[in-house]
């Protein structure tokens, strides 16, 4: 009887102190655009591989349910109210969101931007998937090297105020000269929702009769317009291209709708995230320019200026590999 006692103590002592250290461990909540896009539920599996690599953190994946700022903040305010020790956030708006940010890092929560940034104020530090300008000479090249005689382009991209689109266009059009035979014909905006973005897609074709090739640099738009190019009949007469993933490409490349893209990887774009908010949070690093944060088997980024860093260079895919990386994400 005595025995039984004992081990029934030794039981809820164990129960107790296990209690105790997940209480202690930290919350870093991954704040994405909208739920339900499979980029960001792939950089999500990166943010778990990094908390059980780290060992002491839980992660909180959430986000709206539509690619608005007001969804945005609603989760945000609810994540202060839980008392949450970080965010990392793909923002929707760089700036209708610092006040609410703000008041976050006032409460002792750590913020870091990821993907799509928050302007300055509103975080410590932002994690771009990419170098703004390798991906702005990515995005017109994988256009131009299948257009050697030439030809018209046109952009679908996410939202007008998406603070990575725009900044990824910019960088496109400043490299549009060494591209003299390309000629960049318009921009519409899909929202990152696949049926606006289909219907853009096919207004372009539909307005532009000799469009030769439609960029998207946003997951959903890529996945709408070569869907929109298949029902128009235009294979090989239209090549999209731009930013997607590979499992939701792979049907496009088959198909000949698009003859390649590119993306960075979005597991390690999660991972590498949480990597710099626990470091961030921990006191490992400074947020400051020139600082060194540590990414786990990323290695390490070097903020600049603006507190920003580049996690890495895009990849290219095409017929050569897309078998290889479509099961993956």
């Amino acid at each position: 009887m005595k025995l039984r006692t004992f081990l029934t103590t030794v039981a809820l002592a164990s129960g107790l102190l296990a209690q105790q250290a997940a209480a202690e461990n930290m919350r870093i909540a991954l704040v994405v655009k909208a739920l339900g896009i499979g980029f960001f539920e792939a950089a999500d599996k990166g943010a778990e591989e990094a908390a059980k690599e780290l060992g002491d953190v839980d992660i909180i994946y959430t986000g709206p349910t539509d690619t608005t700022a007001e969804g945005q903040i609603e989760v945000i305010n609810a994540l202060i109210a839980q008392r949450v020790d970080a965010i990392a956030i793909s923002a929707n708006d760089t700036d209708a969101l610092v006040p609410t940010l703000k008041k976050a890092m006032q409460r002792g929560i750590t913020v870091v931007s990821f993907d799509s940034g928050v302007a300055p104020d509103g975080r410590m530090a932002h994690l771009n998937p990419s170098s703004n300008e390798l991906i702005g000479k990515m995005i017109i090249k994988l256009a131009a090297d299948n257009l050697p005689e030439g030809g018209n382009v046109a952009v679908l991209s996410a939202t007008s105020t998406s603070t990575n689109q725009n900044i990824w266009i910019d960088e496109m059009k400043k490299d549009l000269p060494n591209y003299p035979k390309i000629n960049l014909v318009g921009t519409v905006y899909g929202d990152d929702l696949a049926d606006k973005s289909y219907r853009e897609a096919q207004g372009l074709m539909q307005s532009n009769p000799d469009l030769d090739a439609i960029i998207a640099p946003t997951s959903v738009g890529i996945v709408a317009a070569a869907q929109a190019v298949v029902d128009a009949g235009k294979v090989g007469q239209v090549n999209v291209t731009g930013l997607g993933l590979p499992s939701e490409m792979a049907g496009a490349i088959e198909s000949g709708a698009s003859k390649s893209f590119a993306i960075w990887n979005p597991i390690d774009l999660g991972y590498s995230a949480v990597m710099m908010a626990y470091h961030l949070k921990k006191g490992d690093a400074e947020a400051e320019p020139g600082a060194e944060i540590p990414i786990g088997r990323m290695g390490s980024v070097t903020l600049d200026d603006t507190n920003s860093a580049a996690m890495a260079e895009p990849f290219v895919y095409d017929k050569s590999n897309i078998d290889q990386f479509k099961s993956i994400f």
